[in-house]
């Protein structure tokens, strides 16, 4: 059963249903469901579509030449392959699909180009020369990023400009996530999307009819199964020096944020060296730079400023439990490290994963125009501000903290503050005070309004306060894993 990609699908029927040629170029880290998705998308349309292999230029065009020449082309009378690419190419314009368009998809194009350097060029002269001006749509597909970016994408590469449309697909939303899970509890859906995040094909992995628990012993945590080998098999796909990334990403993993404190755990002493190692993992979508929501150019460029996150969820599970248990897992010790080292905490790692939740909930609250205000910026505030001190004369003092959802509006005459708590016992009043000491200094300039996440309700003092108080707006686990929209 196909799930989600609704904007991915109705982006390529829009371009489909556009008169004259159509040039696509759609890519995305590995595992992120490019392929199924393109499949999807093609079912009842006449097409042909070939998946690159990593195979040398030669037998490359003897596989595309056999996947072309089973269509009904004049060439199939005549010849058993195509002797240049830009003969098979151009036999694309024979394909028999009447009035319909000409569909050729190629899936990992980057693997065509390994080889044979000069195929953008020649896509490049036949899109110029003959493609632009019929009824075809040439769809280019990859998972090497930095390859599509910087080799088909950028400026002064041949096919620069050419695109008539390009979607770099990201990971499943949490919203099409949980429906892989669609009899799990509302918690269990948060604790499942914390551990396997919006990827495909780790999703498919989890048999939606055992337990969480079940789950993560036999589909993770065993010996044999697709999952405990994903994590070294990607990474040694990709990169060079996987013992150093294993070291690095551990570190981010375990809470080390910042450029120095990875450098000082993963044990690298030149943070110029950590920063190209973090440069290649954020070119392969495994991790990424954040700044605090209201931070400007100037932090932005400065290399030394900002925090490491890892933005797969399955990656930071690994490696906050299994890797560090890895031992025992090889010797079979699944119910132990589950029982030890993983239930009793992790409630408290879903706590990341469920304000990324909460912001996407937001997000969904804004398209409905459900919120007070419509912000231009929403994110992660992190640096120095006000909290409450009841040892202060004043009641408060200065100190670094973070907020976990603020909202800005365009003209900044608006703040939404956000506070979300995933934990067992409900979000209590003195948190919310808490949550209203910061960001004092903005007050003076700026209206604020307050939304509280909580996956175990609200005491009873907070439901007082938001009945009385109009900027206060409370969110209960139910609303947010079903999008209960106001």
């Amino acid at each position: 059963m196909f799930i989600g990609r609704k904007a991915e699908l109705q982006f390529l029927e829009n371009k489909y249903k556009t008169e004259g040629g159509q040039f696509i170029v759609l890519y995305g880290r590995r595992r992120i469901g490019k392929t199924e998705t393109l499949k999807k998308f093609s079912e009842g349309k006449p097409h042909v579509f070939f998946s690159c292999r990593e195979c040398n230029d030669r037998l490359q065009l003897q596989a595309f030449s056999e996947k072309l020449l089973k269509e009904d082309i004049p060439a199939r009378q005549y010849i058993r392959q195509f002797l240049d690419w830009e003969n098979a190419f151009r036999a694309v314009l024979d394909l028999p699909y009447g009035d319909r368009k000409k569909l050729l998809i190629i899936d990992e194009f980057p693997y065509m180009c390994k080889d044979n350097r000069s195929i953008p060029s020649i896509l490049q002269n036949l899109w110029d020369e003959a493609f632009k001006d019929e009824n075809i749509m040439l769809i280019l597909c990859g998972s090497a990023m930095s390859f599509i970016e910087k080799e088909v994408l950028a400026e002064k590469n041949p096919l620069y400009g050419r695109a008539t449309g390009i979607y770099k697909m990201t990971e499943m939303s949490f919203y099409d996530a949980v429906q892989f899970f669609p009899e799990y509890s509302d918690r269990d859906k948060v604790l499942a999307y914390s551990i396997l995040g919006g990827i495909p094909h780790y999703l498919k992995q989890f048999h939606p009819a055992l337990s969480l628990s079940e789950n993560i012993k036999q589909n993770i945590l065993t010996k044999g199964c697709v999952l405990y080998s994903e994590v070294d098999f990607l990474l040694r796909q990709e990169l060079r020096e996987t013992m150093q990334y294993n070291s690095l990403i551990e570190a981010i993993a375990l809470g080390n944020t910042r450029l120095n404190d990875i450098s000082q755990k993963s044990l690298v002493e030149d943070t110029s060296k950590t920063s190209v190692y973090l440069r290649n993992l954020i070119e392969l979508g495994l991790i990424k730079r954040e700044f605090s929501i209201d931070a400007g150019i100037k932090e932005w460029a400065n290399t030394n400023r900002g925090i490491y996150c890892l933005t797969d969820n399955y990656f930071r599970f690994w490696y906050s439990f299994a890797y560090t248990n890895y031992s025992e897992l090889e010797t079979g010790d699944v119910e132990g490290v589950y029982t030890y080292m993983i239930e009793p905490q992790l409630h408290e790692f879903a706590a990341l994963t469920f304000e990324e939740i909460c912001r996407q909930y937001v997000q969904e609250l804004q398209k409905s125009n459900a919120l007070p205000f419509r912000y231009a910026k929403l994110g992660r505030w992190f640096g120095k501000t006000t909290v409450r001190d009841e040892s202060q004369k004043n009641g408060v003092r200065m100190a670094e903290t973070e907020i976990d959802l603020v909202g800005i509006s365009r003209q900044k005459d608006r703040y939404l503050v956000g506070e979300c708590k995933f934990k067992g016992k409900p979000f209590r009043y003195s948190e919310y005070l808490d949550t209203r000491t910061k960001l004092s200094p903005q007050k003076k300039h700026a209206e604020f309004d307050y939304a509280l996440f909580s996956a175990s309700g609200f005491d009873e003092k907070i439901h007082e306060e938001a009945e009385k108080d109009g900027h206060l707006h409370l969110y209960s686990l139910g609303e947010i894993v079903h999008c209960v929209l106001s």
